[in-house]
């Protein structure tokens, strides 16, 4: 079953109207620590403190961030902005197989994430017109909000300084950046439409309304966006990814095998390396808290001392404002 993260500010400020159960908070703190946004010590790295600028899931957020690098913000935001709004399409009654036939036109075989980006700008290409939602079966309500949201993440990348470009037709750059946020999602081909979680082990299939799902042939590896509980479990907006790119992304749970059975790196190599990144972000903690009590300790002792000489001092009449001078007894006997 999907487990939703949580927002990365509430995770920071845990201020909750309900407090959720410790596990949640536990496997969401995990979730955004597989995502990079927290370092091994549980502290925000600089990618977490971008990510939290977004009201989008981690995942969103990460893809957003991962445009500036692969230079295909244009794409992502576009993909982010119709996965953040329901189901576009719709199937009145007594015309599904019009309706079907009209979505099948906009399918990309192998992404149902580049089919939303595709469907977005063939829109565009019609001046954001009513009459053609209308006739391809979409709704237009949900495309006008998918148009405000793409607005508002912009500015939002332009003030976190990230540049916006365009990838044009190069497309496997688009589900590159896609796996670098859902390469958690990640599954493996076990039977005929029958996939396995890679890390969870749970059992999973395309569901029908996928663009994959009519592929022709189903792919080794996807990614999908969430599961839908129904009687079976079913993989919504799936992508197809190379094996590689999880390993990048995902080095602490994924590795590749070369053709004579060795992997380039061993599962055990890996943690041996997380391991000693662990100890040693541990050790310099340690090093720096040790700096810091030792910086309080000097100034507490530079303190004392100067309450220690105040005190000592001999004040005599006329030597502080508080004790005025007097004139001595025998000056009056003599007037």
């Amino acid at each position: 079953m999907l487990l939703k993260s949580l927002n990365i500010e509430d995770l920071l400020d845990f201020q909750f109207m309900d407090p959720p159960p410790q596990d949640t908070i536990l496997n969401s703190m995990y979730t955004l620590w597989v995502l990079g946004a927290l370092d091994n010590l549980g502290s925000l790295t600089e990618l977490g403190r971008k990510m939290a600028e977004f009201p989008l899931d981690p995942p969103l957020s990460k893809m957003l961030i991962m445009s500036h690098e692969y230079e295909c913000g244009e794409e992502v935001l576009t993909i982010v902005s119709m996965l953040s709004v329901p189901a576009i399409f719709y199937r009145p009654k007594d015309r599904e197989q019009e309706s079907d036939q009209a979505r099948e036109k906009m399918f990309v075989p192998e992404s149902d994430h580049l089919t939303l980006l595709n469907t977005y700008q063939l829109w565009k290409k019609q001046s954001y017109a009513s009459d053609w939602c209308e006739k391809h079966f979409i709704h237009v309500k949900s495309m006008r909000k998918v148009r405000e949201i793409r607005a508002q993440l912009k500015d939002i990348m332009l003030q976190e300084g990230l540049k916006i470009e365009s990838c044009g037709q190069q497309w496997d750059i688009v589900r590159k950046t896609i796996c670098s946020g859902y390469f958690t999602n990640a599954a493996k081909i076990k039977g005929i439409g029958e996939y396995v979680n890679m890390r969870s082990g749970i059992p999973c299939k395309l569901h029908p309304s996928s663009s994959l799902f009519a592929l022709g042939y189903a792919p080794d590896y996807v990614v999908y966006h969430e599961l839908v509980m129904t009687s079976k479990e079913y993989m919504t907006h799936v992508t197809t990814v190379d094996p590689h790119w999880l390993q990048e992304m995902g080095p602490m749970f994924f590795s590749v095998k070369t053709n004579y059975g060795i992997n380039t790196h061993t599962r055990s190599d890996i943690e041996e390396q997380g391991l000693r990144q662990i100890e040693q972000q541990v050790n310099n903690s340690l090093t720096l808290q040790q700096q810091l009590n030792h910086e309080q300790k000097g100034i507490l002792e530079l303190e004392n001392l100067e309450r220690r000489m105040k005190s000592s001092q001999v004040t005599g009449p006329g030597t502080t404002l508080h004790t005025p001078m007097r004139t001595p007894l025998y000056h009056h006997k003599q007037l």
